[in-house]
């Protein structure tokens, strides 16, 4: 049965400010911002990454990292008891706030992986907040997890208790942090971008646990995001956040509709943008199924040491200038088998037949020495994470030059030419060269990978969740600049991606997997207006969309695999 819905406010945020001090001067995080948060009801906090989201979430629990604090403002916070108490004003090691954190005040974070430890079992680290905040027997909390892990819906919870979280996948775990996040009935949720890592129906899945135990358990949600979508879905109020400021507060309804602020409506057409094919794509026609293909792939199948079957089977071909996307939940053998093509896997069966430019065929699978390190040339990677892949103790100009030292394609005053070139032909100043890695935004940093990718004039890049990482308004941006440089450079791409409205932007021709195998293949209109198999229907029934008025997730399809 829900709780009754409050008319008072939960929680009270007046004229917040949290400052950090720092060589340069003070950062204002989070400047003068107010809002209001009420029982039952879902308000979501919207904006780029660096708009002082976090850090205004961290505020209310006092977890504000160092040297970080709160300088100014109050958070009337309405306890259980009838009390009230204001969070700003609390010692962040106290015990008043540390009853509140976890108690009253719950928070689901954005990494599960780094949130719970690798060395307990799931069952003790939930058990632990029962034992903390309530003194609760151990034979009573086991039975207390077992029940909470069958509310967040985590198959045969009775063995899940005793297992470590290495053993869960991304959405098991992230199941796991909003039970431990309920344990003690807590009155709000913070939940911290805690999709954002996840694919398209764990997403989906997870919202809708968030809202039916919101629903059961009367709670007030903060839910904090970047994705427009996810606002439009799940929220009642929204505030829309940049650079510590809010620009824009009020009902879903009316942010989506009728925004007054300029930035609400960029973060709004951003979103928009991904709905339909890209304008660079759209007066292009497809390349043709030429005889003379680039890339065919036969029957290509890999077995890891552990048993797992990673590919089985796969077949595909990309022919030159076209974009080919490959679509599917974590774990369906995407990313596999685009390490598999730079044979960074060695598959144990199948033909990779790649063609080069003197038009001579090789079989990418069977290559070794000269001839494989002559294709990596031809075939270049841009990975998802641009800070895991780019070395933060090299500059710049080293980072994108390294290809062509390694190449021995130039060196010294024509080395930094080159490098100055590629730099502006991604959109980045090349008076920046001499920079390292950390000193770049989130996008910035992923321009710079996408040039070292063209550094070496390839024919063919392999982009693996290129986008997946940024915020949704440089998204759109960083997939027209791919565009603009495959039609400069006559590339051809294999789109890798969990984001069925980014594929539908970029791709000619999509491949949906599934659990290693390709389940479904054709041209991107095809697939995402008229799709025949089951689980590619149920890819895109989970794409949020962007329309309060118009929610689909509840209503949305679920695959079911049957039996052979």
């Amino acid at each position: 049965m829900s709780a009754p819905l409050s008319t008072e406010p939960l929680l009270s945020v007046r004229n917040l400010a949290v400052q950090f001090p720092t060589r340069t001067g003070l950062v204002k995080a989070v400047d003068d911002i107010s809002f209001d948060l009420y029982r039952g009801r879902t308000l979501c906090v919207v904006g780029e990454s660096g708009s002082g989201k976090s850090v205004t979430a961290r505020s209310i629990l006092q977890i504000v990292d160092r040297p970080g604090r709160i300088v100014g403002g109050s958070m009337e916070f309405a306890r259980a008891d009838g009390s009230t108490v204001d969070l700003a004003r609390l010692d962040p090691r106290g015990r008043q706030i540390r009853a509140i954190r976890g108690g009253e005040i719950a928070m689901i974070f954005q990494e599960p992986m780094s949130s719970l430890s690798p060395i307990h079992r799931v069952g003790e680290q939930i058990g632990e907040m029962l034992r903390i905040h309530f003194g609760t027997p151990k034979t009573e909390r086991r039975e207390r997890v077992i029940d909470l892990l069958k509310q967040v819906e985590i198959p045969r919870p009775e063995e899940a208790v005793d297992r470590y979280t290495f053993e869960f996948s991304g959405g098991m775990r992230q199941r796991v942090m909003i039970a431990m996040a309920l344990a003690c009935n807590p009155s709000m949720l913070i939940a911290d971008e805690p999709t954002t890592a996840l694919d398209v129906t764990t997403q989906a899945e997870i919202l809708a646990l968030i809202k039916r135990l919101q629903v059961q358990h009367g709670m007030a949600v903060m839910f904090i995001t970047h994705d427009m979508g996810v606002v439009a879905e799940i929220a009642d109020e929204v505030l829309v956040m940049y650079r510590g400021k809010v620009m824009e507060r009020g009902p879903v309804d009316q942010i989506f509709h009728t925004p007054e602020n300029d930035y609400t409506k960029m973060l709004i057409g951003s979103v928009l943008k991904l709905e339909s094919k890209s304008e660079l794509r759209l007066n292009r026609s497809a390349p043709e199924m030429a005889p003379e293909t680039l890339l065919e792939v036969r029957d290509l199948s890999l077995t890891f040491p552990t048993g797992l079957k990673a590919l089985d089977g796969v077949s595909l071909s990309v022919v030159p200038g076209e974009t080919l996307g490959i679509v599917g939940e974590s774990g369906s053998g995407k990313t596999t088998m685009g390490r598999c093509l730079l044979r960074v896997y060695d598959p144990q069966s199948g033909v990779m037949n790649f063609r080069r430019a003197d038009g001579s065929t090789v079989d990418l699978r069977m290559a070794g020495g000269e001839t494989l390190r002559a294709a990596r040339r031809d075939i270049r990677m841009i990975f998802q994470d641009p800070v895991g892949s780019l070395n933060p103790r090299k500059t710049v100009a080293d980072i994108i030059g390294e290809p062509l030292r390694l190449a021995r394609l130039a060196r010294g005053k024509e080395l930094d030419d080159r490098v100055a070139a590629l730099m502006q032909q991604v959109g980045l100043d090349p008076a920046w060269r001499e920079r390292y890695p950390h000193a770049f935004s989130g996008g910035q940093r992923q321009r710079i990978g996408i040039a070292r990718a063209i550094a070496v004039k390839p024919r063919l890049i392999v982009a693996d969740e290129a986008t997946s990482a940024l915020d949704v308004s440089l998204r759109s941006q960083m997939l027209d600049l791919m565009m603009q440089l495959q039609d400069e450079m006559s590339l051809s791409f294999i789109f890798i991606s969990h984001d069925m409205s980014v594929i539908r932007y970029m791709c000619d021709r999509v491949a949906v997997m599934y659990r290693g195998q390709i389940v479904e293949t054709g041209t991107t209109e095809a697939v995402t207006q008229n799709p025949q198999h089951a689980y590619t229907q149920a890819l895109l029934s989970a794409i949020p969309h962007p329309d309060p008025r118009d929610r689909r997730l509840q209503d949305r399809f679920r695959y079911q695999e049957t039996s052979p």
